[in-house]
């Protein structure tokens, strides 16, 4: 993405649709990533809005996990300021406070950090606080075992889910007390190498028609363009081909 464009959400298949477990996921992100040209600005609007929706269609309890190397863009923004990216994720992360949606955002890398630390301190009122930042890179590098690192992460990640949960029970749809449905959020396609590999993967393979020797002059069986497609069981020919053949 370009400098003077604006962050997008992009989809990662046109196929295989919602992708199964974490392993799925992170399968995809590889064979997505080389056919990308990522670059900023960040703003974690577009993902955050693209949730909404997504919780809006059915109106059920959902989390957004957002794994990232690096806090939203913040250039040349003097103190006490936001970015317009900044200022696009807060109002996207008020705008999710009225949803049943919970939002981890995942710090991985060595940041910085520091303006993901104190975001909430910039977000304004929200029907329920939910957000929680995790620097995932700090409690790894601890010295202890592995099995406790993961379970510091994991309680980092979700220590505020039950909470957070029985907050969103007492929220009503959009439309219930007089605010706009956000409706549907355009989500890019994946880039056209990434499209058509996968079409190449999943298409049926090709139907290979074998010639049946009839008598010493017909070597080859011809077949019907028009039956191909919905073969018939017949035990004469089909009639389409009689002109040909006469």
């Amino acid at each position: 993405m370009q400098p003077h464009m604006t962050t997008q959400c992009l989809a990662f298949s046109l196929i295989s649709g919602l992708a199964c477990g974490f392993e799925e996921v992170l399968s995809r992100y590889r064979f997505m990533v080389p056919h990308l040209n990522l670059s900023g600005p960040t703003s974690f609007a577009p993902v955050i809005n693209a949730a909404i929706s997504i919780v809006e269609s059915s109106w059920q309890y959902h989390v957004l996990v957002i794994i990232a190397d690096g806090q939203v863009t913040r250039t040349n923004v003097p103190a006490g300021k936001l970015s317009p990216q900044e200022e696009a994720t807060i109002d996207a992360i008020v705008t999710a406070s009225h949803y049943p949606l919970s939002i981890v955002m995942v710090g991985i890398g060595d940041g910085p950090w520091d303006s993901m630390q104190h975001f909430d301190d910039c977000i304004p009122e929200r029907a329920f606080d939910n957000f929680q930042f995790v620097n995932f890179t700090d409690i790894m590098k601890s010295q202890t075992e592995m099995s406790k690192k993961e379970a510091a992460f994991a309680l980092a990640a979700l220590m505020e889910i039950p909470l957070q949960y029985t907050a969103t029970q007492k929220l009503y749809a959009p439309e219930q007390h007089g605010r706009d449905r956000i409706g549907a959020i355009n989500i890019l396609p994946p880039p056209r190498a990434v499209v058509e590999l996968d079409n190449a993967a999943n298409a049926p393979p090709a139907r290979e028609i074998t010639g049946k020797s009839t008598d010493d002059s017909v070597s080859t069986e011809q077949v019907c363009p028009i039956c191909l497609t919905n073969p018939k069981d017949m035990a004469f020919q089909c009639g389409h081909l009689v002109h040909f053949l006469s």
